[in-house]
């Protein structure tokens, strides 16, 4: 059946083309298997709650009728506001307006959500769509200044809005840089979500062709509840495509885990840290219904998310077995009004078989982030630049994941606090950091939920086939110390600072100085052993500390601190396997690279524009030539060492790297490294 909907309909007529419903969320409730709910242009201010589950083969589809656009927005418009002069402006709202919860009485709050320069309310007033600066009193409204943290244009920190919540009402003021509120479009944020079902297992929903923007999901850690804008709720089989997602004052999609199973019990009840009760969130999860059959197998694509200050799309388990493509994500935490350990444009823990490929993610904090589980992941065909952190983020996993014909281009290519991973056609022309770390993490039979094992990680077991590194022009070599949360450009800390680093702990992660980063290349494997060392010989490790202290005389003298002692399987890092990479404009490959060739020239020049989101690479194919490198499959590369899971896709089948990033066939052997397979010797321009 099919049903209609119009601004101009009502929910008391039948639904048809001839007589609409005037609400989305009338048609969600009573939509069933094989239904598609048709909604015409216009705003919709409302939170759509499916009430019914689709099947397999009958899905139910809610789609944009193709008449315009379609908004369904989560803000309603405020329209009488009183000048107090010096440009700021009042308004009161009854707290009636505010559906679940008043956002603007409310934190965010949650696991792992740290170093808040301001409390941060769930809260939003917006001009013209775009959010305002929430600022903390009224004299910082009517004098406001710039929010120097904020990566977008500075004047737009000067847009400051506060507020203070009465038991019947809320009253907010704002700063719109001179504009009258009374005539411009000016809204705030009531509703939580935008489209989400309120109870869980509402499965094989299509979700198609919307603006969703201007809602207030509380900050999504693994450890919660993960509310999104849009998102499945602990659900099976969505299809989230060619939307238009912004302006969460969290995240935009939520592919991540309900509340049965643990919401942020640290903060709540003061027992047990965020990292134990992470542990306990998976075997909770392991005992319910997280498996194939329920949860999971969704497909994200063709949506561009912007504007979101969590994540653009985050998921704690609700994402195994899913796809996410062809999207566009950009500007994800760029007020740096909060800050966090869960900030990212995708942020995915328990990623099993999930396949991210032809998305292009820029100028966000950080691009891509696979933590705790990343096994039998996929990450091929990306575009990644203008990123302030790193492109590419994975923590504490066993893999195996696979990372291909991926474009990285930000000044921080990779951090790994992790093993088991294999990089093959990638460009990289930014840098790459290697963590230790203490932490144990469950690994998964293979293609499975069920949890297999549980260790801690000892770094390396990676492979790198057929790269190309091009360096930057930084001619510095040493290596720098820097700690978890460092990105580029790297902080020059005081003595004193040092100190406090190496000090500092959180919730089982060290922040302390426990990374190098070097030049680009993969210098930063030379510790590490190679594919036929016995690594149980080969200890790691950094010189212990030194203090100084005084001799009878009066004299300084240092000595070594002591240091706890370190478990025997901890001491080593696992064997890796680095051969065939192309490193440019003198990148630094490891000593353990087989048949590395390294060369002056540059070879590739690239070119970012992030007004319009584009980025263009100049090739010289003659540069790329001559290395007699072969085709890697997954005979090549093996399996990985903790789930003894061979690097194969996720439906098992084997990798077989015959084809380039455009899908181009490689020859049998004598392969270009690099993403591309380039023929003739002309210049060759790319735009993405």
């Amino acid at each position: 059946m099919e049903f209609h909907v119009s601004i101009h309909g009502s929910d008391r007529a039948g639904g048809t083309a001839a007589a609409p419903f005037r609400t989305i969320s009338r048609a969600a409730a009573i939509a069933q298997p094989g239904d598609t709910v048709r909604v015409h242009a216009g705003t919709y201010r409302e939170w759509v709650s499916p009430a019914n589950s689709g099947t397999k083969d009958h899905r139910i589809v809610y789609e944009s009728a193709g008449d315009g656009e379609v908004i369904i927005t989560g803000a309603e418009r405020v329209t009488k506001w009183t000048d107090e002069g010096d440009g700021v402006w009042r308004t009161e709202v009854p707290n009636s307006l505010f559906t679940v919860r008043n956002p603007f009485a409310t934190l965010a709050a949650g696991d792992w959500l740290f170093n808040n320069y301001e409390d941060k309310h769930l809260g939003e007033v917006y001009l013209d769509g775009k959010s305002l600066y929430e600022r903390k009193s009224l004299d910082d409204v009517r004098k406001p200044t710039v929010w120097d943290k904020s990566l977008n244009p500075k004047e737009d920190s000067l847009l400051t809005w506060c507020c203070e919540v009465k038991a019947d009402s809320t009253v907010i003021w704002a700063n719109f840089g001179g504009k009258d509120p009374r005539v411009e479009n000016v809204e705030i944020n009531v509703r939580p979500f935008c489209f989400w079902p309120e109870k869980t297992g509402r499965d094989f929903i299509t979700v198609r062709g919307f603006t969703l923007t201007q809602a207030s999901p509380q900050w999504a850690p693994p450890t919660a509840l993960q509310e999104g804008l849009i998102g499945p709720h602990w659900s099976r089989g969505w299809i989230i495509e060619n939307n238009v997602i912004s302006e969460s004052s969290c995240c935009g999609i939520s592919l991540g885990k309900d509340s049965s199973t643990g919401d942020s019990d640290w903060p709540n009840v003061k027992r047990k840290f965020g990292h134990q009760r992470e542990q306990e969130v998976i075997f909770m999860a392991a005992r319910g219904n997280w498996n194939k059959e329920h949860i999971g197998s969704h497909i994200v694509r063709y949506n561009t998310i912007h504007d979101c200050e969590q994540c653009g799309i985050v998921g704690h388990l609700g994402a195994v077995f899913s796809e996410i493509y062809n999207n566009r994500i950009y500007n994800i935490h760029r007020k740096h009004l909060y800050d966090g350990a869960e900030i990212s444009g995708i942020k995915l823990h328990a990623a099993l078989d999930t396949q991210i490929h032809d998305n292009i993610i820029y100028s966000s904090y950080r691009a891509v982030w696979f933590d705790w589980q990343a096994q039998g992941t996929h990450l091929f065909r990306n575009v990644f630049f203008n990123n302030e952190s790193e492109d590419l983020f994975v923590e504490v996993c066993h893999g195996p994941y696979m990372i291909d014909h991926n474009v990285f281009l930000s000044p921080m290519n990779f951090r790994s606090i992790s093993e088991g991973g294999a990089f093959a056609h990638n460009l990289f022309a930014g840098r790459i950091v290697l963590n230790t770390d203490s932490r144990q993490t469950p690994y998964h039979f293979p293609h499975e939920t069920e949890i297999a094992g549980y260790t801690s990680i000892m770094g390396g077991d990676d492979r790198f086939y057929n790269n190309v590194f091009l360096r930057d022009n930084d001619p510095e070599n040493a290596p720098l110390l820097m700690g978890f949360y460092d990105h580029m450009p790297i902080k020059i800390r005081t003595p004193e600072e040092i100190a406090a680093d190496e000090r500092a702990q959180m919730d089982g992660m060290p922040s302390q100085l426990n990374a190098t980063l070097s030049p680009v290349g993969l210098g930063n494997y030379d510790d590490y052993p190679g594919p036929n060392d016995k690594f149980w010989e080969r200890p790691f490790g950094r010189p212990a500390p030194k203090a100084e202290t005084e001799s009878e005389g009066g004299e300084k003298k240092e000595e070594k601190k002591k240091k706890p002692p370190v478990p025997f399987f901890r001491r080593f890092h696992l064997p890796n396997t680095i051969r065939d990479n192309l490193y440019l404009n003198n990148a630094v490959p490891s000593k353990i690279d087989e048949n590395a060739v390294v060369k002056t020239e540059t070879g590739i020049e690239y070119t970012m524009d992030t007004a319009t989101g584009k980025v263009t690479l100049k090739i010289d194919p003659t540069v790329l030539r001559g290395m007699h490198n072969n085709v890697v499959t997954t005979d090549v590369l093996g399996f990985a060492f903790q789930p003894e899971m061979y690097f194969e896709q996720p439906n098992g089948e084997p990798y077989c790297f015959d084809r380039d990033f455009f899908d181009h066939q490689r020859p049998d052997a004598d392969v270009m490294p690099g993403p591309f397979e380039l023929t003739g010797d002309e210049v060759v321009e790319l735009t993405f």
